[in-house]
């Protein structure tokens, strides 16, 4: 049923993979399908919001990110799971629709972890973007 699973991580955020990696890995094994580990990395090359940052501030924030993640599906991701780690950039929910779409993922499995506003404890303002702006099956995990 699924061939490409995308798991969307924050890295600074347990509660964005500490449920969902684990739901994402048993959807693997069942369909015997690959992972695709994906991290936002937020857009610093705005001209208002890249003023304020060193000119390779973004070359060194994806090289700390990519290492970061390589170490994250070291340590989280069993060996038997192919595994592809990917970074993207921009809005989260917008990068990851983009994501999805580029990488052909059958699925999205992503936490409901932001707690802001009232709404927010029901979905998350992310989460509810990416279910209603993907062209795939999109697994929320609480």
């Amino acid at each position: 049923m699924y061939q490409k699973i995308m798991l969307t991580v924050d890295l600074n955020e347990e509660a964005s993979w500490e449920k969902a990696l684990p739901t994402a890995v048993a959807l693997c094994r069942s369909f015997g399908a690959s992972l695709h580990v994906v991290t936002v990395l937020p857009d610093y090359r705005m001209p208002l919001v890249g003023s304020y940052f060193p000119k390779d501030f973004a070359k060194k924030a994806r090289a700390a990110i990519g290492d970061a993640q390589h170490e994250f599906i070291r340590e989280n991701v069993p060996e038997d799971i192919a595994v592809q780690s990917v970074i993207v950039d921009g809005s989260p929910w917008e990068a990851i629709v983009k994501a999805a779409k580029k990488l052909e993922v059958d699925l999205i499995v992503m936490a409901s972890h932001s707690k802001r506003k009232f709404a927010d404890y029901v979905l998350g303002p992310n989460a509810e973007h990416v279910v209603h702006h993907s062209k795939v099956s999109v697994m929320i995990v609480r």
